[in-house]
């Protein structure tokens, strides 16, 4: 017997949304992952490299699937909860974990960092990012791209323009690196789709990644929820997120 909407929405209301692991998903919502598959490129970077700063970690999750990591190797977090995650998973391979305030520059020293790396950062100071990696270093890392997910952001909030549309859109993002004095050696994009079998998945996700629907909570969307509740009967909700891959380079003076 398939179970009812009130009790998806509220297993998904109560399931934990702490660190930037999406396994709580597994059977209920399938991804189609970008070709470059960045933590194993990550990972061969890592192995490479004296030292390294990984920006917005999350809970440590995508550096930690590194096989080798450099003797020096840093990351940053902002969200205490995360933070704490980090730090247990991260300090035993000798991570420093460092927390961060958003919107202020980061506390390390000029050209530190032979990589610095990122995925899905909320935003990029570009000038900062460039003032810690080292000459001939590199910053690499996977950006959400432009109108990502947004099949299921315009279901809530209706058709948005083409200025929010276009934000985080692969050539401003190559620009603002190169405006901060970085060489961009590669920009690749892909739109993959995603696909949400039930209501649980959708209330989930919207609670876990909060700026896709601002103030997101079962109660405010109850009615849009069951109208999309009764369109899964006929399948899956499926949407595209959009990934942006780029590195870029500092030049050696």
């Amino acid at each position: 017997m398939s179970r009812s909407f009130d009790e998806l929405v509220a297993e998904a209301d109560a399931a934990s949304v702490d660190g930037w692991d999406f396994a709580w998903l597994d059977g209920r919502a399938t991804e189609e992952r970008p070709s470059w598959r960045f933590a194993e490129l990550l990972g061969r970077r890592l192995a490479g490299v004296p030292s390294s700063l990984d920006l917005e970690t999350g809970g440590g999750e995508v550096l930690d699937t590194a096989p080798v990591l450099p003797p020096l190797a840093a990351a940053t977090e902002s969200w205490p909860p995360n933070l704490a995650r980090a730090a247990a998973r991260l300090q035993p391979r000798g991570v420093v974990v460092v927390r961060t305030v958003e919107g202020a520059p980061l506390p390390f020293a000029d050209d530190s960092f032979a990589l610095v790396s990122s995925r899905h950062p909320v935003a990029v100071d570009w000038t900062d990012v460039a003032r810690v990696i080292a000459p001939g270093g590199s910053y690499l890392a996977q950006h959400v791209g432009p109108a990502s997910v947004f099949e299921l952001v315009e279901a809530f909030l209706g058709p948005q323009p083409e200025a929010v549309r276009r934000r985080r859109h692969p050539d401003d993002e190559a620009a603002g690196a190169r405006a901060a004095g970085l060489e961009v050696v590669e920009l690749r994009t892909e739109r993959l789709p995603i696909a949400f079998h039930d209501i649980g998945a959708i209330v989930w996700f919207l609670r876990k990644v909060v700026w896709m629907v601002p103030g997101f909570t079962p109660a405010r969307y109850r009615d849009r929820l069951q109208e999309l509740h009764r369109s899964l009967h006929d399948g899956p909700f499926v949407a595209h997120s959009s990934r942006t891959l780029i590195e870029a380079r500092k030049p050696v003076r």
